[in-house]
């Protein structure tokens, strides 16, 4: 996916660039250290002084992607200030791009890259590179773990999915299949069958808590089963769907309760309609900058917080189920008020315990959904893991975008 080339160019004290990049890049930036660094798998094949922003502008930290190249453009924010070889990693004004590089941080917010060195980035990446932007340096290591995707073949038989609850990525749009091609010809007798699989576009898989608005998707689902008619399921507590859930509580005895979508109502909705209980997670997957589908899942233990975490998977090999997945965890403070809202009584304060192999292990998904995303996992195909779900920058044209918190400083 990420172009495959042979970098030749003089060196300087700013920039230093490896021969060769053979897989998806990944680039990180550390703004404590003013500092970039292009990871192809677990080598270093670039890096380079940089410049974020100064105080008043800080750049943001978390999880984004090249949105958007230019050669040359201008900024919008600021007077039409020239930005060559513009990278943009938010349709809110923060790109990569070429300009002066003090030791200091100095820009509006933007990641200023040095002359030579942006044109040289630029050459290397393709749209969808992620970008990690942390205060302190943070190295991909690798993570092996059980729930991990692992690649496989595209099935035929129709059966995937068949038990599993599939939510467009968009409320107003048809769930259409997605699929990973196959060419097979029957040979003549004695010649060996070839099969041919065209990969797919890599997948952004975000797993995250669920939000009010899946739980109303579901709340307004299970209505319509028993009979009470909540209007088509949208996510959306208006008029018709709150007197369901008012006749449900008058017929079914449950207390009274300022919060409309209460505990002792969702206990006894899901008990009625014979699910077990309310799943606490939930998984979106994008492609190409679009949404494509969402999914319940659940999370064990959901009173522990789940922290940030960022995985991509490199050396694919769907023939051999074989993939290898690097990740880093990124310092993440909630608030105190975020915790409340979602139920978050033991944060995530100590990284030697809340590891990404700590968050996968309690993750827990249908058998169907993994095996659909499965057939679908392709080189750079990437997860996050996050309490917070869908932040504002994330949208029309864009991957999942974490913005990321840094912990109040004592």
């Amino acid at each position: 996916m990420f172009q495959r080339f042979a970098l030749a160019f003089s060196l300087s004290l700013a920039a230093s660039t490896a021969l060769a990049a053979e897989g998806p890049l990944q680039i990180f930036v550390s703004k404590a250290d003013q500092s970039l660094t292009v990871y192809d798998g677990d080598k270093v094949v670039a890096t380079s002084k940089v410049s974020t922003g100064k105080p008043g502008h800080t750049t943001p930290s978390g999880i984004f992607s090249i949105l958007e190249k230019r050669k040359y453009h201008e900024s919008n924010l600021y007077s039409n200030a020239p930005m060559p070889f513009m990278q943009r990693l938010t349709w809110s004004g923060i790109a990569l791009h070429e300009g002066k590089v003090p030791n200091h941080p100095a820009s509006h917010g933007c990641v200023r890259l040095p002359n030579g060195f942006a044109k040289t980035l630029f050459q290397m990446t393709e749209r969808g590179a992620h970008v990690i932007i942390t205060d302190d340096p943070v190295v991909p290591k690798p993570v092996v773990h059980a729930n991990l995707f692992t690649p496989r073949l595209p099935v035929d038989d129709g059966g995937l999915l068949s038990d599993v609850e599939l939510r467009p990525g968009r409320v107003e749009a048809g769930l259409k299949p997605v699929e990973v091609a196959m060419n097979s010809v029957t040979p003549r007798s004695g010649a060996e069958t070839k099969l041919t699989i065209e990969e797919p576009p890599p997948l952004r898989i975000l797993i995250t808590r669920r939000a009010q608005r899946d739980v109303a998707m579901d709340v307004q689902r299970l209505l319509n089963q028993l009979g009470f008619d909540s209007g088509v399921p949208d996510g959306l507590l208006g008029s018709r769907t709150i007197a369901a859930i008012k006749a449900f509580k008058d017929k079914n005895a449950i207390e009274k309760d300022p919060e409309i979508l209460s505990k002792p109502f969702l206990a006894a909705l899901y008990a009625q309609a014979g699910e077990d209980h309310p799943p606490m997670g939930q998984l979106m997957i994008r492609q190409k900058f679009q949404p494509l589908f969402s999914a319940p899942i659940d999370l064990k233990e959901p009173e522990k917080a789940l922290g940030t975490h960022f995985l991509e998977a490199t050396d694919v090999d769907r023939f051999k189920r074989k993939a290898v997945w690097r990740g880093v965890t990124l310092d993440d403070h909630l608030p105190g008020s975020t915790q409340k809202r979602l139920g978050i009584t033991i944060p995530a304060d100590d990284p030697a315990l809340f590891t990404a192999e700590a968050a996968l292990s309690r993750i827990v998904m249908p058998d169907e959904l993994r095996a659909r995303i499965e057939t679908m996992l392709s080189e750079g195909s990437s997860i996050t893991i996050s309490d917070t779900g869908l932040g504002q920058e994330t949208g029309n044209g864009t991957d999942f975008i974490t913005v990321t918190r840094a912990r109040p400083r004592a």
